[in-house]
């Protein structure tokens, strides 16, 4: 067994049907890799989509049913069951396209020590595709990034796995590339080895979820550097002395409440026009410069 494609979910019933097919549809054969699915205590139709993909694998599956308990705990999980020689990381809203285990492999073949990072493209719909190419618009400057992104198994085993500290939104997959960077792992990027991100355009009544998202990630950025008291932490999750300053006078002129009241008067079904989303990511900037201040002063535990 060469690979094992590992993913988690979260009550995305409709989004992981596809995504599983896409699974299952590689150019390797059933011997080269497996699939394992970890379903983080979901409430919708997952389970009735995971029996509809046990008939159709062609491929070894294994499902892991937890409650619901984040993303490091259920990566964990899906680590101490994988059997490939390579786990291949994607989430539950990534489609892979059919050469995708065949890349990463090619990759490793290459750079058998390395972190091998994938192209992720954003689309609206996995219906209507675009083209499967690599451009500038699609890099992203993340050592290991969890939404296509692989790894010797015995390496990530050797670092101990994801820190199951991090228990809200955000920083867990950081917080692994820090620690293999540590332990001296090159990264190296493969255009061809693609995969499709679902990324609808928001609509108003998602902003108050955005914004509650940008506050959990706030402190566990403040989690982040208290593990890893390094520059490359700060500049990664913006808590800089420059960036906080900014934001500090930002919120001082009350910007965010003049978003908000801009934003509250759009339908919650309403698709926000270019300007809201702009409002909207300004909006959630605001949230987290301000949750980062917060935390910063309390230390990153919730309380």
């Amino acid at each position: 067994m060469l690979a094992t494609i590992q993913l988690c979910t979260f009550n995305r019933a409709r989004l992981l049907e596809r995504v599983l097919q896409g699974c299952f549809e590689q150019t390797v054969g059933p011997d080269v890799y497996e699939v394992v699915l970890v379903n983080d205590g979901s409430t919708d139709e997952t389970v009735d989509v995971i029996e509809r993909a046990r008939e159709e694998a062609a491929v070894p599956f294994t499902v892991i049913n937890q409650e619901n308990s984040g993303l490091a705990r259920g990566r964990n999980a899906g680590i101490a069951a994988a059997r490939g020689e390579r786990i291949i990381f994607i989430d539950d809203d990534v489609l892979p396209t059919p050469s995708f285990v065949a890349e990463h492999l090619r990759s490793h073949l290459e750079h058998p020590d390395d972190i091998v990072r994938g192209a992720v493209i954003n689309t609206e719909s996995f219906e209507e595709l675009p083209p499967p190419i690599y451009s500038w618009r699609n890099y992203s400057g993340n050592f290991f990034w969890t939404s296509n992104v692989s790894v010797p198994l015995t390496t990530l085993r050797g670092i101990g796995g994801f820190n199951e500290d991090f228990a809200e939104y955000g920083w867990e997959d950081i917080d692994v590339g820090l620690r293999l960077r540590a332990r001296g792992l090159r990264s190296t990027l493969n255009r061809n080895a693609i995969a499709f991100h679902f990324k609808p355009p928001p609509r108003s009544g998602d902003v108050a979820k955005i914004v509650r998202q940008a506050r959990a990630q706030a402190r566990t950025a403040v989690q982040l550097e208290e593990i890893h008291p390094i520059w490359r932490a700060r500049l990664a999750t913006g808590n800089t002395i420059a960036q906080r300053l900014l934001h500090k006078w930002i919120r001082g002129i009350g910007a965010a409440r003049y978003f908000d009241r801009i934003l509250r008067d759009a339908r919650p079904e309403e698709k926000l026009t270019g300007k809201q989303q702009w409002l909207a990511k300004r909006l959630a900037a605001d949230a987290y410069f301000d949750e980062l201040e917060r935390a910063r002063s309390r230390g990153a535990r919730p309380r």
